[in-house]
């Protein structure tokens, strides 16, 4: 069985090379508006466009990865994230890349954004070439796009209303370019006249200005985004890019591209695919920039490993809505993942070869670089949690009481542990978290029955502790005290755990008894 055909990134490489031909390199393409923070739906875009290019490279084929910042855009909208707004405001209608960046950290507002992704990509194994569109735009490079796009306007015209109802269909003297106007820098111009070659003219009506641009050397002039994307495709010879349902419904922009790209550059529009939202858990709608409710890669980084974050995007088809959640989801979606790796490693069995070969392809697409030459050192997310909490959030003594860890394993599992430490302190919910009180504390009222079952379970079980061989013998220890005390087992664990966190139920007691050393556990019960 061809292990290069099991997942949707590879049935998408194979389309991909079906349907363009054998060619010496091919170009798959992704990009963004920075108009505000990046969040997760874009980076859905971004991975699936990665995870397509890896299939492409394990077909033996040479692959170009561009991203396009779109930063020639216009500023429409203040993000209520953003400080400074109305330093802000005062920029709206200026292209993107000449808004001040309100952190005072790059040159730009658009180059701020670019930046905090741009350097959290390689985390995540993501090298794409960028490109930035107002470099473009500014040096007249798509002086020729723009010419042909005003030679086909009727063209264009016919093509965009061919999806339009009658309300909507363009009316009066129409244009495919927008003009940045060189005396405001604003978007809010008219375009007069076009001489038939490189002479176009334009009046603002903000500031007034009015002149006549040669598109050969002019720095102002952008075709409107349902041109501007089909005059890139044939720019850059672009075999691949996906994009959202948004884009990809019944007369959308993909829709209206597609013929322009063909009618009008002469250029078959690139092999396809739409993508789904991704939602928040316990929040309505799809995320937004434009509004600022918005999950980054950053903030998933914090709770999720590298390989966790591409795990949840490879392991889900794109077409499929999903939720990112950091509740007790979280714990879930670790032990999806093991059981993947296990697997993978065939540390795990499965019912056929196909089931295999499935999971192996995830987890080599879920990797960062190339696969690791050891298995990496397993650890429950939800155990290690609780490592993590009874070592007091120290994770160089939570590392050090785990046996067998090979020296190749410490990087990955450092980083899980940082990632079980961040969701702890900020994400899981109160009851899972937890404290050990400190030896010689005044001890918890308890009621005599519990007090003598709490003196028994310490004299008799934890005495012994090192001496049970798993966790099962242990609980039966403890269930024994129980019924050789006369109280009901929910009693003596409640007692435990008072005794112990403060609480009324914590982690699995067999399994946290065990966890803490003999002579903690001694000295917090001592005084019973």
């Amino acid at each position: 069985m061809d292990r290069k055909r099991e997942h949707w990134a590879d049935e998408t490489a194979l389309k991909i090379i079906r349907e363009k031909g054998e060619k010496e390199c091919y170009t798959c393409a992704s990009g963004i508006t920075p108009s505000g923070t990046v969040h997760i739906g874009n980076f859905r875009e971004i991975i699936s466009v990665d995870l397509v290019a890896r299939a492409l490279r394990d077909q033996g084929k040479q692959v170009r990865f561009i991203y396009s910042w779109d930063d020639y855009d216009v500023f429409r909208k203040v993000p209520q994230n953003m400080p400074k707004q109305e330093e802000l405001k005062g920029h709206l209608r200026f292209p993107i890349t000449m808004v001040p960046d309100p952190w005072e950290r790059d040159e730009s507002y658009a180059r701020h954004h670019e930046v905090d992704v741009e350097t959290l990509l390689p985390r995540v194994g993501i090298y794409p070439e960028y490109i930035y569109q107002a470099q473009r735009y500014r040096a007249s490079q798509y002086a020729p796009g723009i010419r042909t796009a005003l030679e086909h306007r009727e063209t264009l015209k016919k093509i965009l209303d061919a999806f339009r109802d009658e309300e909507h269909k363009i009316q009066g003297d129409w244009w495919p370019v927008n003009v940045f106007c060189e005396q405001c820098n604003r978007d809010e111009t008219e375009v007069d006249t076009w001489d038939g070659e490189w002479g176009l003219s334009y009046h603002c009506t903000c500031c007034g200005h009015r002149e006549t641009l040669d598109l050969r050397s002019s720095r102002g002039v952008k075709l409107g985004w349902r041109v501007d994307w089909p005059m890139r495709w044939e720019y850059e010879k672009v075999d691949f890019e996906p994009a959202g349902k948004d884009h990809h419904s019944q007369g959308g922009s993909f829709d209206t591209a597609r013929h322009v790209c063909k009618e009008v550059y002469n250029w078959d529009a690139p092999v396809s695919f739409r993508y789904d939202f991704i939602g928040i858990k316990g929040a309505p709608g799809k995320m937004s920039s434009s509004v600022g409710k918005v999950i980054t890669l950053e903030d998933l980084l914090q709770v999720y490993t590298p390989e966790l974050v591409r795990f949840l995007f490879a392991g889900t088809r794109p077409n499929t809505e999903f939720t990112i959640s950091f509740d007790l989801d979280v714990i879930k979606l670790y032990e999806d993942y093991d059981r993947i790796e296990r697997i993978a490693w065939k540390i795990e069995a499965v019912k056929d070869e196909g089931t295999f070969q499935k999971a192996r392809r995830i987890y080599e697409l879920s990797q960062v670089e190339a696969l690791p030459r050891l298995m990496p050192y397993q650890i429950p997310f939800r155990h290690l949690c609780n490592l993590i909490q009874i070592a007091d959030g120290d994770l160089e003594k939570t590392l050090a009481g785990l046996e067998g860890v090979q020296p190749e394993q410490v990087s990955a599992l450092k980083a899980r542990c940082r990632c079980a430490r961040f969701w702890i302190d900020t994400c899981a919910p109160e009851d899972f978290r937890f404290k050990l009180r400190s030896p010689g504390e005044a001890p918890v009222n308890l009621g005599a029955s519990e007090t003598q079952a709490l003196r028994e379970l310490r004299d008799r079980v934890i005495v012994h502790i090192q001496d049970f061989a798993d966790d099962k013998t242990c609980a039966e220890a403890i269930y024994t005290v129980a019924a050789d005390t006369g109280v009901e087992s929910k009693a003596l664990f409640r007692a435990s755990y008072q005794a112990l966190i403060g609480k009324d139920q914590g982690p699995r007691l067999a399994t946290f008894l065990r966890s803490i050393s003999k002579a903690r556990l001694l000295g917090i019960l001592e005084g019973y």
